[in-house]
C-alpha cells in the first residue's frame, strides 16, 4: 500500500472513530466553574434556567469586540473527526441580538488562524448556531492546479483552521450599539469528517481530466448534477411549467412595489422616502418598495484554459458550435495569472446554448424575468447584462466604473485609489456617465447607480498618508501642501507642529517619508476628510448631470471607517455596503439617519459538487436556504436598510473565474442553469411576505 494510501485510510479511521453524538466541550446547563473564562467588556454569571443552568453573559457596548475567551484546559482540543461547533445560545432580550462564535488556532487573531461566524437571534429565540470547521488544505498540489480558490481537496487558506489543535473559542458580540445579553447553553462538536473520498485519486493517471463536458467536476455526483443534454431540456420544460403555475406575488405592482400598501406621491422614477419610522424607496407610481434583488443576472462568465491541457473531459471548446464562447480575460488581479491575459471559454454559455437553442441569449433574458418575480424578487442587481435589464420588466441598478490616475502611495485588495484632485478623475468619470444618456438614464426603470465597487479607504489617515509618499507631481499631494501652506503660513510653523526639518515646501513637496502619526494627525485627519469629501462631490455632480432623477447609491463599502461613511452621507442618495455575514438587524451605521442598501451577502456550501462555500459558508444548501431567510428578515427588521442584493446569479465556473480565480457556490443556479430549489423557496418564503414583513404586520 502507498503512503498517500496508508495516510487517507488513517483519516478515513480516525473520522469514523468519532461518537455518532459528537462531543460536548462545554456543557454550561450542568454544574460547571465559571472561574476560568477570560471576560473583556463583560459580566458572567451562572444562572438556573428551567432544570439546569446557563452562562448568562453581559455583553457592554463600549467596545467593538466584547467577549468571552474559553480556553482549552490542556493546551489544545483535538476536533479533527468533526465538521461543524455549536453553540446552543438564547437571546433573552427585546431587540435582536448578533452572535459570534470564533475557533482558533495558535496565533488566532480574528484575521488568521481562525474561522468564524455570527448570526442574528431575535428576541426570545434560542437556537444552536453552527459554524463549519474550514480546514486547511488535506492535499495539494500547486503545481497541478492552480488558477482557483479552492479545489477538491480543500479551500483557499484564509478563515481556515487545523481542527485537530484548537486552543480556544470565542463568543462576541460585533459593534454593538447598546448593552446585549446571551443565555450561553452548551458548545459542542458534531458531524462525522470524512475526508474527500477522491482525496487517494489525485494522481495524474486518474484524476485528470476532472472537469465533464458541462463544467462539472466529473469524481462525484449530487442532486441536480446534470449527465446528459436531454437533462437541459427536460429541466426547461419543467421551470416553464413551474414558472406559469407560481408567477410572483398577488400583493405587488407591476414594479414589484406594495400595490395593496400606502400611496405616495408618485414622481415617475424611483426616490428614498422616510415612512412611519423607517426608510423605504417608493417606486415609480408612488407604492412603498423594498429592493430584493441579485447582482450578475448574466451567463456564469468564463473560466481560464491556458496551461490547462488535460483539465477537461470532451472539450466543448473544440466544437465550432461553442468557438464563440472563448474570450480573453484583459485584467486580473489576483491568483496565477495575475499580470497577465489569459484566454477562456465559458462552458455557461455553452450549457445556455445547449438548453435553449440558437436564440439563447433572447430565451435566457426572457426567463431571468420571469425567474426572478416568481422567486419573490423585484431587482437586477449590480453587474448585470445590460441585454437583460433594458428590457424593462424589472427594476434594476446600473453599475460604473471608470478610470482615472491612482494615488501613488495608495494601495487596496482591488487596486489603488485614485487622485480625485487630478482633473483626469472627473473627465473620465463623465465620459463614463454620458454612455448611459438614452439607455439607463431618464429610464423610469433604473433605480440608481453604484459608482465604483470595494474601494480601499483605508483608516482614518490613510489617504493622507499615501498623498505623502506621493511623488511631487501628484496632485493630491500638491493639494495637501497647498492646504498645509495656507494653514501654517511659514515652513518653520509646520516643522515646530509636525516635528520636522523641511527645508522649503518645495523640499515637503519632493518628501516622501511619512511624518510622525501622532504629531501630525490633526492635518491628517483633515485632509482624508476632504479627500472623502471630494470623492463624493464629485461623484455625485457627475450622476445628477446625467441622471437627475436616478439615485446615487454610493460605492458599495467593504473596508470602511466611521470618516468616509459619515461623509458619503452628505452625498449619496442611499449609502451601500457588501456586507458579508450572517445577519444585519444589529447593523449600526456611523453617520446620520439615512436609507442604506446591501450591495452584496451570499452564503454557500459544498454538497453540489463545488470546490470552495464563498465567504459566508454554511454546511448544507438547507442551510444555506435558512441563512438566506435570516438575514433578508434582518435587512427588512432594520429602520434604515431599503434593499438587499445577494452576490450573485450563477454559481462561478468550476476552475474559477478569469479576474481572480474565485470558484464559489454562491449561484441561485448552477452553471448548467438549474436553479437550487432550497434557495429559491427561502427566496419565495420571504420575498411573498416582504412587505408584511417590513411593516411589522404578521
Amino acid at each position: 500500500m502507498s503512503l498517500r494510501a496508508l495516510c487517507l485510510a488513517f483519516l478515513i479511521l480516525s473520522a469514523h472513530a468519532a461518537c455518532e453524538e459528537g462531543r460536548t466541550i462545554y456543557d454550561f446547563s450542568a454544574d460547571f466553574d465559571p472561574a476560568p473564562i477570560v471576560a473583556w467588556h463583560t459580566k458572567i454569571a451562572k444562572e438556573q434556567r428551567g432544570e439546569g443552568n446557563a452562562l448568562v453573559v453581559d455583553f457592554a457596548h463600549d467596545t467593538e469586540w466584547p467577549g468571552i475567551t474559553l480556553k482549552a484546559p490542556q493546551g489544545a482540543w483535538d476536533l479533527g473527526p468533526f465538521t461543524e461547533v455549536v453553540l446552543d445560545a438564547r437571546n433573552p432580550g427585546d431587540k435582536p441580538l448578533a452572535l459570534g462564535l470564533r475557533v482558533d488556532n495558535a496565533g488566532g487573531d480574528g484575521n488568521k488562524n481562525c474561522c468564524q461566524g455570527t448570526w442574528e437571534l431575535a428576541p426570545g429565540e434560542r437556537r444552536r448556531l453552527r459554524l463549519p470547521l474550514k480546514r486547511r488544505a488535506v492535499l495539494a498540489d500547486p503545481s497541478k492546479l492552480f488558477g482557483m480558490r479552492g479545489t477538491p481537496f480543500h479551500a483557499d487558506e484564509r478563515g481556515a483552521i487545523d481542527p485537530s489543535r484548537v486552543t480556544q473559542f470565542i463568543v462576541f458580540v460585533p459593534r454593538p450599539n447598546a448593552d446585549k445579553k446571551a443565555e450561553l447553553f452548551s458548545l459542542r462538536a458534531e458531524g462525522r469528517y470524512e475526508p474527500p473520498a477522491d482525496l487517494a485519486a489525485f494522481d495524474a493517471k486518474t484524476f485528470f481530466p476532472f472537469v465533464d463536458r458541462f463544467g462539472q467536476y466529473r469524481h462525484k455526483d449530487w442532486p441536480g448534477k446534470v449527465g446528459k443534454e436531454e437533462d437541459l431540456a427536460a429541466r426547461r420544460e419543467a421551470e416553464a411549467r413551474e414558472l406559469e403555475a407560481r408567477p410572483g406575488p398577488a400583493s405587488w405592482n407591476d414594479w414589484g412595489g406594495w400595490k395593496d400598501g400606502p400611496a405616495l406621491e408618485a414622481t415617475g422614477f424611483f426616490r428614498a422616502a422616510k415612512h412611519e419610522g423607517k426608510w423605504w424607496l417608493v417606486d415609480p407610481g408612488g407604492r412603498l418598495f423594498f429592493s430584493h434583488g441579485i447582482d450578475c443576472v448574466r451567463d456564469g462568465g468564463a473560466t481560464p484554459v491556458d496551461e490547462r491541457d488535460g483539465w477537461f473531459l470532451d472539450f466543448p471548446g473544440k466544437d465550432e458550435a461553442y468557438r464563440d464562447f472563448f474570450s480573453v480575460q484583459g485584467h486580473v488581479v489576483h491568483d496565477h495569472y495575475k499580470g497577465r491575459q489569459p484566454r477562456c471559454f465559458s462552458f455557461s454559455k455553452a450549457n445556455l446554448l445547449r438548453k435553449y437553442g440558437a436564440d439563447w441569449g433572447a430565451a435566457y433574458a426572457g426567463v431571468s424575468h420571469r425567474r426572478l418575480r416568481s422567486w419573490g424578487l423585484n431587482t437586477i442587481g449590480n453587474w448585470s447584462d445590460p441585454e437583460i435589464y433594458l428590457r424593462r420588466k424589472t427594476p434594476y441598478v446600473v453599475a460604473v466604473h471608470f478610470g482615472g490616475k491612482p494615488l501613488a502611495g495608495s494601495e487596496g485588495y482591488w487596486g489603488q485609489f485614485r487622485d480625485v484632485f487630478d482633473p483626469d478623475f472627473g473627465r473620465q468619470l463623465k465620459a463614463r456617465m454620458e454612455q448611459e444618456r438614452g439607455q439607463s438614464a431618464g429610464d423610469p426603470y433604473c433605480i440608481g447607480y453604484f459608482v465604483d465597487n470595494e474601494i480601499g479607504w483605508g483608516h482614518e489617515t490613510s489617504l493622507a498618508e499615501a498623498a505623502l509618499a506621493s511623488p511631487a507631481e501628484q496632485r493630491a499631494k500638491q493639494a495637501f501642501v497647498d492646504d498645509l501652506k495656507a494653514k501654517y503660513g511659514e515652513i518653520a510653523k509646520l516643522n515646530a507642529a509636525w516635528g520636522t526639518a523641511h527645508a522649503s515646501w518645495d523640499a515637503l513637496r519632493a518628501e516622501r517619508k511619512p511624518p510622525d502619526k501622532t504629531k501630525a494627525r490633526a492635518d491628517l485627519v483633515a485632509f482624508y476628510e476632504r479627500t472623502c469629501e471630494t470623492y463624493f462631490k464629485t461623484v455625485r455632480d457627475a450622476v445628477r448631470e446625467v441622471a437627475p432623477k436616478q439615485l446615487y447609491l454610493g460605492c458599495r463599502f467593504a473596508w470602511v471607517n466611521d470618516a468616509v461613511a459619515r461623509s458619503a452621507a452628505a452625498y449619496c442618495d442611499v449609502v451601500s455596503y457588501n456586507l458579508y455575514r450572517t445577519g444585519v438587524a444589529e447593523f449600526k451605521y456611523p453617520g446620520p439617519d439615512k436609507p442604506l442598501i446591501v450591495g452584496e451577502f451570499h452564503f454557500g456550501a459544498l454538497d453540489r459538487g463545488l470546490f470552495h462555500p464563498g465567504l459566508v459558508p454554511v454546511a448544507t444548501q438547507a442551510a444555506r436556504a435558512k441563512a438566506y431567510f435570516d438575514y433578508v428578515s434582518g435587512a427588512l427588521r432594520h429602520p434604515q436598510f431599503v434593499g438587499c442584493h445577494w452576490f450573485q446569479y450563477v454559481d462561478q465556473p468550476l476552475t474559477g473565474r478569469g479576474l481572480d480565480g474565485e470558484n464559489y457556490q454562491i449561484g441561485f443556479l448552477d452553471g448548467c442553469d438549474t436553479p437550487y430549489p432550497e434557495t429559491v423557496e427561502a427566496a419565495r418564503e420571504v420575498g411573498y411576505k416582504l412587505y408584511e414583513i417590513r411593516a411589522g404586520k404578521p
